[in-house]
């Protein structure tokens, strides 16, 4: 274990914070914030740069974490989940760091932090080369407080389309629709994540896309059949309980004899009709009437 810091900085509006706020409204949620402050100390307590490590060699897994917290593995694992979603952890070379440590260190332990910074800005340098390999670009320097800070550029697309189904959700509101709604933009990611987030599944928003596609197409509301207005906060749940329109019927210049069991052909009772009318037609042209 590197110097270890004995306290750290936590700013007092830390409950207003967008992503605290959440996580409140998540299953679960005090649990999922206590996982977030003993993560905080454990990094202090271990002081390796926000990186979760035992030692130099041993990283912190969830099953040691869960050990450690005294929580549930699915708990701990739902939480890491979270916080990754939200970009309070990054997941490196399968090590959870905290980005930005330096801003809950205390100003007493960054001298004792200093020589272990710079040696490991050596180790992650290596590392890059290794990490090019994956397709994950990491940029390693040492801050003004002389902390390792770690920029990492790498497309965590697939991890966020693999908890939650943007692509299948914009997809099947374009069917419904005709339009085409990119699955990638930023601001439908947001939505419906949000959404998924407090605890709606797939049949949910589908659900939602169908009763307003139902009670929109046609009218002059149906320009708002866009992830914006279906999947906005205010409106999903509302709208995941509406009772669709019935459809209109179809106007036809149909006699009025012909009534439904004649129009539906495929029904015993509809050939039997449909056989008496053609029989009195037969009989009509032949003058037998």
């Amino acid at each position: 274990m590197a110097s270890e810091i004995k306290w750290i900085k936590i700013v007092t509006d830390i409950f207003d914070d967008e992503k605290i706020l959440l996580i409140e409204s998540l299953p679960e949620a005090d649990t999922i914030i206590v996982v977030w402050f003993k993560l905080l100390t454990l990094a202090g307590k271990q002081n390796y740069s926000g990186v979760l490590m035992m030692n130099d060699r041993v990283h912190y897994t969830d099953e040691m974490l869960s050990t450690l917290f005294r929580r549930p593995l699915n708990t701990v694992r739902a939480a890491l989940q979270t916080f990754e979603q939200f970009g309070m952890i990054e997941i490196i070379n399968n090590a959870i760091t905290i980005p930005n440590w330096e801003k809950h260190q205390s100003v007493e332990s960054m001298e004792k932090a200093r020589e272990q910074a710079r040696k490991r800005v050596a180790k992650y340098r290596e590392k890059q080369k290794q990490l090019a390999n994956s397709n994950v670009t990491c940029n390693v320097t040492v801050t003004h407080g002389n902390a390792l800070e770690i920029d990492k550029e790498i497309d965590i697309e697939e991890d966020i389309y693999n908890i939650c189904p943007i692509k299948e959700i914009i997809e099947y509101l374009n069917s419904a629709t005709g339009k085409s709604y990119r699955y990638q933009s930023n601001s439908n990611k947001k939505v419906i994540l949000a959404r998924w987030n407090e605890g709606y599944k797939l049949d949910d928003f589908k659900k939602v896309i169908d009763n307003m596609v139902a009670n929109w197409t046609g009218t002059e509301w149906e320009k708002y059949l866009q992830p914006s207005t279906l999947f906005r906060e205010s409106n999903f749940d509302k709208y995941l309980n509406m009772v669709p329109r019935a459809p209109k019927p179809v106007q036809t210049n149909e006699p009025s004899w012909a009534n439904e069991e004649v129009r539906n052909e495929h029904t015993e009772e509809g050939q039997a009709v449909l056989a008496d009318l053609y029989a009195e037609l037969e009989a009509m042209e032949n003058g037998e009437t």
